[in-house]
């Protein structure tokens, strides 16, 4: 089910921390623990961003937080959300490169013993003296960092990663340093496989952090949209100031070529602006007086001069860099059979390892034996690949949406979308452009068109509904003067009423408009003869009918084929309207909708997308309007039209900043790209460390090619979600389904 962001009134809100010192699934398991146990707090740790997301009471010291985060041996910094990526992923993969390139020089050499051996060689081909000289700086300078972050973690009372890098080498480094001390000649050493150990792990992190850095460029690229500067009017004149020095209300100018820094609405100028980067669509959008602009759109010809309405963190890309951010640091519910394993996985390896050391000394009677065995089982069991599978899939997926114009709120709806069976979807704004226009008003005998449209206008200009829009357009162009309204009520999915002049006045759905007048009985009638093709509203002030007002709404060229993909998707299309069963026929069959319920009120499909969830089917729902919002928030997954209204945008799990339903199948097969990749990821961790564990312990594994082998699963795991970035949606070649008029009853739908 559908869930809103916290409100600025909401007692608890958000707080992002950038952690620091994580070296693996355990980690992040760790360091969820010890701040869920600060009261009042509910955290979520991302291993992939290194953040945590933590509900704390408004208002209150987030010292509590971050003194925990130290104590179980990590450091950890409050963030902006929005403001920055946490985690320069760039630095990191820099200083890590460093320390591998030391480990591979000093480690290359000591290669010659390991080559010699494979071969049938003698050991010994390099001097033991010059491989402990060698492998010294490798394990003590190189893998310094294992042996601080293993510490922190023991410290703190939990095991991760690097505690079995660090006892593995150790063991081997520390047995080879003995029989080379005390001139053992009898005995082997393994300071090739301690140094390699190490190096390969480092290769294996330096390619992780690039690979996490590449992920997070989705909100990277968001963040670098918006300028640096912008033009402002200050006096007779414009100077260029920081966007961050902007303020609401300020005027700027915008020139050719220039991207715009606020949202704002535009009074003077006429320009053609790219709005792609937000709504992904490719066509320029004609901007004049009165028409609203969005920060990060370009200017691609002509001069706007804007007013500022929105600025900096208030903008439209920062709420979208905002959800995106959001919803990369959620946890997907697949995760959590992962966070399962790996909670309980290092203290079973380490038991894994210590009964195989004993065992194998048992048996054999061979301790330097029983060591190699217990090594190897603790290097390749590293569960780092584990703790990416699903996180690096989430990232890569949620951003790739988001540059499509498919912004997920959370991770949930990422996964959820998927697996949908039905979708329900609305008309007005969904199927049909959403944007009437007035093609006909019909005035009663003894009324005049002009007292129609009067009436009409007054009851409609404290509605949001697209009728509403149009209606007040004609009355502005027929130059009618409106009368002030002096109460107001609008009746959800069927029109308004209020009183004008100490009279009742109502305009809707002829149906429920006439009821208590004279004509009660000519609804049908009036339908039949004046609203074909046509969506009809009737009039009525003082108990009388005083005429109807005719509207048409195209059906979207590009609804059909979206209707067609779902259906390849496997996906079951419902349309519930408000309309009359004839209307809603009509419209369902010209985009190829099979199922239609008509008459539906707002309540009515929250209901309908209940009893469907009740059958256990998962189901979705698309919409733009406020009397959407119920049902996209009882829905499994709501989609909300980008375009539409705050309270849908606010219900909605999923945003498509293109109004197009072509957008809903995009996201599903955004979707289930995305847990392809997941269990991809999985099954590559659970291959790995299931096979590895048990050959590692009968001894058929070296500890060089078990340190190899854990650092390319995360390497694969992390490959295999950025490929991802190549996703993308179909083509958008819409076969022209033609402009199908809606017809209906003029019910809000």
């Amino acid at each position: 089910m559908s869930s809103s962001a916290p409100s600025p009134s909401d007692p608890r809100r958000p707080l992002t921390l950038a952690l620091h010192g994580m070296t693996c699934a355990a980690c992040a398991s760790r360091i969820e623990t010890v701040l869920n146990r600060v009261p009042e707090a509910h955290a979520m740790v991302n291993f992939a961003t290194e953040t945590a997301t933590v509900e704390w009471p408004t208002g209150a010291d987030a010292a509590p937080l971050l003194a925990a985060v130290r104590k179980a041996g990590y450091e950890a910094e409050l963030v902006e959300a929005l403001a920055q990526v946490p985690t320069d992923h760039a630095a990191q993969a820099q200083a890590i490169f460093r320390r591998f390139v030391l480990a591979a020089v000093f480690t290359l050499p000591l290669m010659i013993e390991m080559a010699a051996m494979l071969t049938g060689g003698h050991h010994g081909v390099v001097p033991r003296w010059l491989q402990w000289l060698l492998a010294t700086p490798v394990q003590f300078v190189a893998g310094a960092g294992f042996y601080r972050s293993a510490w922190r973690s023991v410290r703190g009372g939990s095991a991760n990663m690097d505690v079995l890098v660090v006892l593995g080498t150790s063991m081997a480094y520390g047995y080879s340093a003995v029989v080379t001390a005390f001139g053992l000649a009898g005995a082997h050493v393994y300071f090739e496989a301690s140094a390699a150990i190490i190096t390969l792990v480092l290769l294996g992190k330096w390619m992780e952090q690039r690979a996490k850095g590449r992920a997070s460029d989705a909100i990277a690229h968001l963040l670098g949209l918006s300028p640096r500067t912008a033009r402002v009017r200050r006096g007779d004149g414009y100077v260029e100031i920081p966007v961050s020095e902007l303020a609401v209300g300020d005027i700027v100018q915008v020139r050719h070529g220039e991207v715009i820094a606020v949202d704002g609405e535009v009074i003077e100028g006429r320009a053609a602006v790219d709005e792609s980067l937000l709504t992904g669509e490719s066509l320029p959008v004609d901007k004049g007086p009165g028409a609203r602009v969005h920060a990060a759109t370009r200017n691609q010809g002509g001069s706007l001069t804007v007013r500022a309405a929105s600025v900096g963190a208030r903008t439209h890309l920062a709420q979208i860099v905002r959800l995106v951010a959001q919803a990369q640091g959620s946890r997907a519910p697949i995760q959590r059979l992962a966070d399962r394993i790996s909670a309980v996985f290092v203290p079973s390896v380490l038991a894994v390892a210590a009964l195989t050391f004993a065992l194998t000394w048992w048996w054999t009677g061979a301790g330097v034996l029983a060591l190699v065995h217990a090594v190897a089982v603790l290097v390749i069991a590293c569960p780092c690949a584990l703790g990416l599978a699903t996180p690096t899939a989430v990232m890569v997926g949620v951003g790739r949406g988001a540059v499509h114009g498919i912004v997920f709120r959370s991770a949930a709806a990422l996964e959820t979308a998927g697996r949908l069976d039905v979708l329900v979807v609305d008309k007005t704004g969904t199927l049909t452009e959403g944007r009437p226009r007035v093609v006909d008003v019909h005035a009663e005998p003894g009324r005049t068109p002009a007292q129609v449209l009067a009436v009409a206008a007054a009851l409609e200009e404290g509605s949001e509904h697209p009728l509403a829009a149009a209606i007040l357009d004609a009355t502005q162009a027929a130059g009618v003067v409106v009368p002030r309204l002096e109460a107001f009520a609008v009746v959800e999915g069927i029109g308004v009423e209020g009183t004008l002049a100490g009279a009742p006045a109502r305009i809707g759905a002829p149906g429920w408009a006439l009821q208590d007048t004279p004509q009660a009985g000519a609804a049908d009638a009036l339908v039949a003869g004046r609203g074909a093709g046509h969506t009809l509203v009737a009039v009525v002030h003082a108990g009388a009918l005083l005429g109807s007002i005719a509207l048409a709404d195209a059906v979207r060229p590009s609804s059909r084929e979206a209707v067609q993909r779902l259906r390849a998707l496997g996906v079951e299309v419902v349309m519930l309207t408000g309309d009359n069963p004839g209307t809603a026929a009509a419209v369902a069959a010209s985009v190829g909708i099979d199922q239609v319920q008509a008459q539906v009120l707002p309540a009515g499909k929250a209901d309908y997308v209940a009893r469907q969830r009740a059958e256990g089917r998962v189901v979705g729902m698309a919409g733009d309007g406020v009397n959407d919002a119920p049902a996209l928030a009882t829905a499994d997954v709501g989609f909300a039209m980008g375009a539409g209204s705050d309270v849908a945008l606010e219900a909605g799990d999923i945003t498509l900043m293109r109004n197009d339903l072509r957008s809903v199948a995009d996201a599903i097969a955004m979707s289930r790209a995305t847990l392809r990749k997941i269990r991809q990821n999985l099954f590559f961790a659970f291959f790995y460390n299931v096979l590895g564990i048990p050959l590692a312990a009968f001894g058929l594994l070296n500890p060089v090619i078990a340190g190899a082998a854990m650092a390319m699963s995360s390497v694969s795991v992390l490959g295999n979600s950025l490929l991802l970035r190549r996703w993308r949606p179909p083509a958008d070649d819409v076969q022209d389904a033609g402009t199908v008029p809606a017809q209906t009853q003029g019910v809000r739908s």
